[in-house]
């Protein structure tokens, strides 16, 4: 029992340390090209492009992190974007349908070929990487096919608020103060269960202490996006899907087995734990997370493109491995992949000021995924 413990802390400390050091490689990032783009990246407006930037790279990574970390991937979520991008704007605008059964139209076409996928690949044995590699192709000609090869443009002021309206100071304020209080009511919650349970010595001071970081975090960000036009509601909508992904994956049964299931799947099969059941889900709701970027996506350029989406499943892989998730299953969490899109969209943003040529960033990108996934090779081995 000892000796467990002191795994599970080794391995708690490893997890905060790899965090603090991407935390500390993202303010080297963006203090570089600060510098390189004479004081332009850490302005107001670039930081909340930056953020809009990452908002669909992040949403889709969340909803991988859960795949990889079960023990599978998924290559076709960029062709995936793009077919449900582009059945929202058909139902809105050749269909008249309207707002509503257009954003319900894009979740149910990711949802469905989440399922569809994920079937194949728990109930049909599979691999992930074939299914999925197959629907990169399959669904990026089907969006062809439907649209005739052609961008549909949307008028809809509606539709285009999802991608590019903006929260203003009032109600970005009250919005930063619940997060606050949730962070508060959280510590408090945590030093009550450590008292109650006797898990480890109860201290709610450490645990305020411990909360500080991510309410000055709120405050800072509330304040720069403020300083703008307020928030913009993709990274809000980005945010709430980031909470959702963390109670998921750490304060349910379902994120338990995830992470059992990619750790060892016989051990968790002879446990009890349906794999297939868990691998199906996994899949359903990456579909969801897809099919809301794809909105965001299409009502930024206020027009669904059949190119839209284009390697969009290496960014989005990229970011999980470089958040520290583990391509081999078992390991990483949601703060790692939104940490890691930041990076990824931070990246793009600066290296886009500062005019590098596209084969330039392409290189750059490689190599740090590859380096990402080299470190944790070298990580498990040692």
């Amino acid at each position: 029992m000892a000796e467990t413990d002191k795994s599970n802390k080794i391995k708690l400390q490893t997890s905060s340390l790899r965090a603090y050091t991407m935390l500390g490689a993202l303010v080297v990032i963006w203090l570089f090209f600060h510098w390189q783009t004479e004081a332009i990246f850490l302005t107001p407006r670039n930081l909340s492009n930056l953020m809009l930037q990452t908002s669909v790279t992040g949403i889709i990574a969340i909803g991988m992190l859960m795949v990889i970390v079960s023990g599978n991937i998924d290559l076709s979520v960029g062709s995936l974007l793009a077919l449900a991008g582009g059945v929202a704007a058909i139902v809105l605008t050749k269909m008249g349908y309207g707002l509503v059964p257009a954003i319900l139209a894009a979740v149910a076409v990711g949802v469905l070929i989440g399922l569809f996928q994920g079937f194949l690949t728990a109930y049909g044995n599979i691999p992930a990487f074939i299914v999925t590699l197959g629907g990169l192709l399959a669904w990026r000609g089907a969006i062809k096919g439907i649209s005739g090869s052609e961008t549909i443009p949307i008028a809809d002021e509606g539709f285009k608020a999802i991608g590019q309206q903006y929260i203003d100071w009032r109600v970005s304020s009250v919005l930063a103060a619940i997060a606050i209080l949730a962070v508060l009511y959280f510590a408090f919650r945590k030093a009550k269960a450590q008292k109650d349970y006797d898990v480890g010595e109860s201290n709610l001071g450490k645990e305020l202490l411990n909360s500080m970081i991510p309410i000055v975090g709120i405050v800072l960000f509330t304040y720069v996006m403020i300083s703008y036009a307020g928030i913009p509601i993709p990274v809000l909508i980005f945010l709430a899907i980031a909470f959702l992904g963390f109670f998921i994956t750490n304060n349910t049964t379902f994120g338990r087995y995830i992470y059992a299931i990619g750790g060892n799947a016989e051990a968790a099969r002879l446990s009890g734990i349906n794999n297939k059941m868990v691998v199906l889900k996994v899949f359903a709701i990456l579909g969801v997370f897809v099919g809301i970027a794809s909105l965001i996506n299409t009502a930024r350029v206020a027009a669904a493109t059949p190119d839209a989406g284009t390697l969009l499943e290496l960014d989005a892989i990229a970011a999980c491995v470089i958040g520290g998730t583990s391509l081999m299953g078992g390991r990483g969490t949601v703060f790692g992949a939104c940490l890691g899109a930041l990076i990824m969209a931070s990246l793009d943003n600066g290296m886009s000021l500062l005019n590098y040529a596209d084969y330039t960033q392409e290189l750059i990108k490689g190599s740090i995924l590859v380096a990402a996934v080299g470190l944790d090779m070298i990580g498990r081995k040692s």
